[in-house]
């Protein structure tokens, strides 16, 4: 059995998140939720709604959230146990698509891949040419060259 995911964060991140890892993973969508915890509600209402999409899910969970000491983390800290749910602070994109790579693994191997794909997502890029593309050092706006 696969493990869920459950991604709460401020509003529309959440829902943002899931669409993007939906991409990624399209047989992925009954093991992954979203709740968006909205500006001026009430973290009860959060809590509720974070309640009953904890109950939707499969197996054991990874909580995700985006900023540790903020509503949306501040209402998954009262929904996780520390057992059968983890909870990661930090989501982003690269972390999500690594704990749904790994989602049939144990819950802890989920969460320990899952936080190095967030970290190793993480990166500056440099401004280098395009694999086999020199760089151009002038416009030829008669060409219309477009590189993407």
């Amino acid at each position: 059995m696969n493990n869920g995911v459950l991604i709460i964060a401020h509003a529309p991140l959440a829902h943002a998140l899931r669409q993007c890892a939906l991409h990624v993973f399209a047989d992925a969508g009954d093991g992954v939720l979203a709740v968006d915890v909205h500006p001026n509600a009430p973290p009860e209402e959060s809590l509720e709604s974070a309640h009953l999409a904890l109950k939707q899910l499969p197996g054991n969970v990874l909580v995700l959230t985006d900023v540790f000491g903020a509503t949306p983390c501040n209402v998954a800290q009262r929904l996780v146990d520390g057992i059968s749910t983890r909870l990661v602070a930090g989501v982003n994109l690269p972390m999500l698509l690594r704990a749904l790579t790994y989602r049939g693994e144990p819950l802890d191997v989920m969460l320990a891949r899952a936080m190095a794909g967030g970290a190793q997502g993480v990166m500056q890029v440099t401004a280098i040419a395009p694999q086999n593309q020199s760089r151009r050092t002038t416009h030829d706006q008669e060409r219309h060259d477009h590189q993407q």
